[in-house]
């Protein structure tokens, strides 16, 4: 057991998992590149997964731009999880169609999605609340209330996305229609969006209310929540 874990452990040391994702997306965008100007087996869902591949790239190296911006860097665990979500609902989830392959796949994504964005929210207002220029201690039922605005928040940026892609480019990320290119209407057309919104909301929520007890009770897992200081 001991030696399973240091071999973990020196596989995320050597970020191995994130070169592994990172030319897992850098493949797929290759691919779908060549399919798209080829105009060869190509799927009308490859102009969302190769824009999806893209954005991937640029979140995998999101933590390293903000660490150098604002000298500071999310715990390796959390990290790793950052990874593995955005290879699960980019990789497996677009290029790999397990949206559609794989039963509530995208609920089960929204739902990891509000708890993972209520504990950045919690990490943002830890690393403010920490900060000497912003010498301000914050209650818990307020930083409870900030935790689930600020996922929230994210979640609805995020169908505004979906959203404008749909718009600009002709897509169906939103399930506004069928396979077979029937326009939904009235609640139908709207039940995508607002399940992925309840998963989300359901998510945030459980973090919101353990955040609150934990931040009153003062639990030390709490301190792995918090930014690391460069």
């Amino acid at each position: 057991m001991r030696k399973s874990r240091k071999l973990i452990n020196q596989i995320f040391n050597s970020k191995a998992l994130f070169i592994f994702v990172l030319i897992s997306l850098v493949a797929a965008t290759v691919y779908l590149t060549v399919r798209l100007i080829t105009k060869t087996e190509t799927r009308d869902d490859y102009p969302m997964s190769l824009i999806q591949s893209l954005l991937g790239i640029f979140l995998l190296f999101l933590p390293s731009i903000a660490a150098r911006r604002f000298k500071a860097t999310l715990s390796s665990w959390m990290l790793i999880v950052y990874v593995v979500f955005i290879y699960c609902a980019i990789y497996l989830g677009e290029v790999h169609n397990f949206y559609h392959r794989v039963p509530h796949w995208d609920t089960l994504l929204h739902f990891t999605s509000g708890i993972l964005l209520g504990i950045l929210g919690y990490t943002l207002i830890s690393f403010l609340n920490n900060s000497r220029d912003i010498p301000v201690a914050l209650s818990p039922i307020f930083a409870a209330l900030f935790i689930f605005s600020f996922s929230m928040a994210l979640a609805v940026i995020w169908e505004i996305y979906e959203f404008s892609v749909d718009a600009i480019f002709g897509l169906n990320t939103q399930s506004w229609a069928l396979e077979d290119g029937t326009v939904l209407i009235g609640r139908a057309a709207l039940q995508d969006t607002m399940k992925d919104l309840i998963a989300a909301t359901i998510g945030s929520t459980i973090f919101s209310i353990i955040g609150y007890f934990a931040i009153k009770r003062k639990s030390s897992w709490l301190k792995t929540l918090s930014l690391k200081r460069l």
